[in-house]
């Protein structure tokens, strides 16, 4: 079935709404604590064309927060399900990661608005994925053993944090650094991990939002 192509006002708050989310990414990742209307101008629409989509920041920060958990969801469930090479899906994943910036916006949002009982549905099914992978790639002997599922959120969010140049450079540079991390990551490794992985209290506790 093909779809009907949009109406000239239906495409239009198509093109709003992706302009939207594109600039209320850059200007929010930037400064979670930016007001809505810099994303209006860094988007070029009208502030009433905002609200009428978003009517709240909060609404505007659950969407962005949301379609960054949806697309890590998507990027993990197809390394477990991926054929062939274990340790070769476990790497493309987390390029793959690296490249969409979930981790910008997601964590680096955490504590600025107010989650929904869906989002911490989807946050529970992304991290059901994640003790599976680990799980796979361990089994194959290519991971090793005390790496657990908090490692990986502080080295994505480690990754993430990089920032040098332009967005090119800046995704070489993080794309170098996690060939760094992934020589570390590989079984046997050179000894023990000092400490212990951040726990799940840990990083669920950065989703309640912050009060005064």
């Amino acid at each position: 079935m093909i779809d009907k192509p949009l109406s000239g006002r239906k495409a239009q708050a198509a093109r709003n709404d992706k302009l939207i989310l594109e600039a209320a990414k850059e200007v929010f990742v930037a400064d979670p604590e930016a007001p809505i209307a810099d994303v209006a101008k860094r988007a070029g629409v009208g502030i009433s064309a905002l609200y009428r989509r978003y009517p709240s920041k909060e609404d505007l920060l659950r969407k962005l927060c949301g379609d960054g958990l949806a697309r890590y969801t998507e990027l993990v469930r197809e390394a477990v399900d991926a054929e062939g090479d274990p340790w070769e899906a476990f790497r493309e994943f987390l390029r793959k990661v690296v490249v969409a910036d979930t981790p910008s916006i997601t964590v680096r949002l955490a504590g600025t608005f107010t989650p929904t009982p869906d989002m911490f549905a989807a946050a529970t099914a992304a991290d059901e994925f994640n003790r599976a992978l680990l799980a796979r790639v361990k089994d194959a002997g290519v991971l090793r053993g005390d790496v657990e599922n908090g490692d990986l959120a502080m080295i994505t969010e480690s990754i993430s944090s990089i920032s040098l140049g332009d967005a090119e450079r800046t995704r070489e540079l993080r794309l170098r650094m996690l060939e760094l991390y992934l020589e570390a990551l590989r079984a046997p490794g050179a000894g023990p991990l000092p400490g212990s992985p951040a726990s799940d209290d840990e990083l669920g506790a950065r989703w309640v939002p912050k009060t005064e």
